[in-house]
């Protein structure tokens, strides 16, 4: 054991900053640049749409964060290709990263210096696989455009409404008119049957799993049945009437 003189003096060369180096900020900076890619490759994650890189960069990589003592940007440099068959997406990030100067007021924390960092990632993504990626050399450019994404094509919000409304006007004769007609939108699929005195219509955009199945009763009611979401899935029977009529089982 230490003398009391002893321990005294190794207190209070913990408590000035001369007994020891701070950390090195550029280190850390580089540090987290790293930590960070890592954690956009998890967000990324398993992929189960079609989407064209662009949209991917526009969506679900730019972003700012602040920590306490750090700044980290990211930024989308270039992108190609798309999640659709054997295709691939592929997208190149920046990471910007700036740390603050920590004088390390808490007792034993020695501080670090200012510093900053910036690492470029590659991103490669493929439809039902899980993300991968690879640090790259950063181009000496200045940021590009940055990306856009064009809308996702989906039911629209009145989808319910419009399709209540065609069930309870339809005859079985008109039926399928009707309902195409409330839903003229080219990326919507239309499937409809008469099932034991019931009209059962299925209206949806099949690469999204998006799907209205409705049923006017024999009674007039209109009915919203119950049916297994992955039953949408590709390969499976889709937005169809017989998720109604015939589900599998």
């Amino acid at each position: 054991m230490g003398t009391p003189v002893a321990c005294a003096a190794v207190v209070a060369c913990l408590m000035l900053s001369g007994c020891a180096e701070y950390r090195d900020g550029d280190s850390m900076a580089r540090d987290i640049a790293a930590s960070e890619a890592e954690r956009l490759d998890d967000d990324l994650g398993h992929r189960n749409r079609v989407r064209d890189a662009e949209h991917i960069a526009a969506t679900e990589i730019s972003e700012a964060a602040e920590g306490s003592s750090s700044n980290v940007r990211r930024e989308p440099l270039a992108w190609s290709g798309r999640t659709a068959g054997s295709e691939r997406a592929t997208i190149d990030v920046r990471f910007a990263v700036t740390v603050a100067e920590d004088s390390g007021t808490s007792f034993g924390d020695l501080g670090n210096s200012a510093g900053q960092a910036t690492r470029c990632y590659r991103y490669l993504l493929e439809l039902y696989r899980y993300t991968s990626y690879e640090e790259i050399d950063c181009p000496s450019v200045a940021s590009p455009p940055a990306p856009s994404a064009a809308p996702i094509p989906a039911l629209p919000d009145d989808a319910r409404d419009r399709l209540s409304t065609a069930l309870r006007t339809a005859t079985p004769d008109t039926l399928a008119g009707a309902v195409r007609a409330a839903f003229p939108e080219k990326h919507i699929i239309v499937d409809t049957v008469t099932h034991e005195g019931a009209l059962v219509a299925a209206v949806g955009v099949p690469a999204e799993r998006d799907c209205l199945l409705l049923v006017r009763t024999p009674g007039g009611a209109i009915e919203s049945p119950g049916y297994d979401a992955i039953w949408l899935e590709p390969g499976e029977m889709g937005c169809r009437t017989g998720l109604y009529v015939s589900p599998p089982r």
